[in-house]
């Protein structure tokens, strides 16, 4: 009885090791999938880090353009201030 029961320990120690060796792959494959995860996710962030800038950058001029035209209208509505009593004058005459 005792040969049966080193030899039932031994195969069950011999399955405690393949389980460890598939346990083993497994983290090792998981381990390869995160890598090329977090490599995916850097470029994905270094794309949306451009992307923000040029936004950034396009709003920045569009705003600097709606500044520019703001006071292009003001000087247009100034100018036909003044002119305006100047045309009533005329219309009368």
């Amino acid at each position: 009885m005792n040969t049966s029961t080193g030899i039932e320990k031994f195969s069950h120690l011999e399955d405690k090791i393949y389980l460890t060796i598939e346990y083993a792959k497994k983290m090792k494959d998981e381990n390869e999938r995160l890598k090329r995860e977090l490599n995916s996710l850097r470029n994905e962030l270094a794309n949306l880090l451009e992307e923000k800038s040029r936004l950034e950058e396009k709003v920045e001029r569009l705003m600097s353009e709606r500044d520019a035209v703001q006071l292009k209208i003001e000087a247009m509505l100034d100018a036909m201030a003044i002119l305006e009593p100047e045309v009533a004058e005329l219309m009368k005459k």
